[in-house]
């Protein structure tokens, strides 16, 4: 079953303390395009791939310029096509803004494509600004889904599974595909399904996903001054289930590699600035490190960004190493996902190379 063990517990290849897996947002640098992106998405897949990272996932975010992974199901559809064997997945789908049987139908269809290798990663916020959020749903009650999350995700979970008790309004109702499908021989075909995550960045999942004894994914990467607190809450309610007998925590983290210092500092700057356009009301493509070395921060700009900086894991490659070490052993972290955040997707592709060399990853030039 898609729900094993072994389908969430990765292996952490050469040196590495824990498996790492790449988290990507099909970014659109100032300059390119979407399309160029979603290519650059492919590119990454491969690499990660080829390289050793256990699991390669996409997150939804909408109406944000610099972010081209808005269908996140269909991006991860041609992902899949273009893999053999890292799992794939959603880090996340943003559960609010889409009808459950809709999701269920979606990661159904990505798990006929890639059986055994699909990741349902489920968050609750809006992933985008309140009126672009009142358009998904169709309604401005946008609290409503928030609040609404774990019954969303219990609805989400019957179908997938197809097992709504009988009385139940919805339990005629099948997603397709699915576990109700017959095979070719007239049986029924085995249940696997997409592994379901819950993802959070505060404390409300950490203890939805322990109490359901499902695996947890903390944004570290935007949220590091609650890592440690979420991922305590999150063992502290864990609960043993038919997925898990043991917690799982893995954590997003903002990291990225170059041949020298100077160079990783040039590529993050591009994603800080970006990041503090964002904060300040004003989202675009991500700019190039010729537009971020001019642009003239003033000085509460220049201390978000130093903040922001401070916990984004860059440096050479033996650097980035220590500190994914480090931040492994602080947190106690049963995975690394990395996302590299920058403008040139050759700095991108670059930087994962070069993070597995650093570990001994497979698939480099010595292999």
């Amino acid at each position: 079953m898609a729900t094993e063990h072994d389908t969430i517990r990765g292996t952490a290849g050469g040196t590495a303390p824990v498996p790492l897996s790449v988290l990507d947002l099909a970014t659109v640098g100032s300059g390119s395009t979407a399309g160029r992106a979603l290519r650059t998405s492919v590119e990454l897949a491969r690499t990660a791939e080829r390289r050793g990272f256990h699991r390669f996932w996409v997150a939804e975010h909408h109406n944000m310029d610099g972010i081209a992974s808005a269908a996140t199901a269909v991006l991860l559809g041609y992902l899949a096509a273009n893999t053999t064997r890292i799992r794939l997945g959603a880090g996340g789908v943003m559960l609010p803004n889409h009808a459950p049987l809709v999701i269920a139908e979606q990661f159904g269809t990505l798990e006929a494509l890639a059986p055994g290798r699909v990741d349902l990663g489920l968050g609750r916020a809006p992933g985008t600004d309140g009126a672009t959020a009142a358009a998904l749903r169709r309604t401005d009650r946008l609290n409503e889904g928030a609040d609404d999350f774990p019954q969303q995700l219990a609805e989400l979970t019957r179908f997938l599974d197809d097992d709504f008790p009988d009385g139940h309004p919805y339990s005629r109702i099948h997603a397709i595909p699915g576990p109700v499908q017959g095979t070719a021989n007239g049986g029924v075909q085995p249940p696997d399904r997409p592994q379901i995550w819950l993802l959070g960045s505060s404390g409300f999942s950490a203890r939805l996903a322990g109490s359901l004894g499902l695996p947890f994914s903390f944004a570290h990467h935007f949220s590091a001054a609650n890592t440690v607190p979420a991922l305590q809450l999150y063992r502290e309610s864990f609960r043993p289930s038919a997925v898990l007998d043991k917690p799982y925590a893995l954590i997003g983290v903002a990291a990225l590699a170059a041949d020298d210092e100077k160079e990783a500092r040039r590529q993050v700057m591009t994603g800080a600035l970006s990041m503090l356009r964002l904060r300040t009301g004003r989202p675009g493509l991500v700019p190039t490190p010729e537009e971020t070395e001019a642009y003239e921060f003033s000085g509460a700009e220049r201390d978000f960004v130093d903040s922001w900086l401070a916990d984004i894991v860059h440096g050479t490659p033996d650097q980035v190493r220590e500190g994914l070490d480090s931040l492994a052993a602080r947190t106690g972290a049963d995975e690394l996902m990395l996302t590299a955040n920058a403008h040139s997707a050759g700095a991108r592709v670059r930087s994962y190379e070069l993070v597995a060399d650093a570990y001994g990853l497979p698939g480099g030039p010595a292999a």
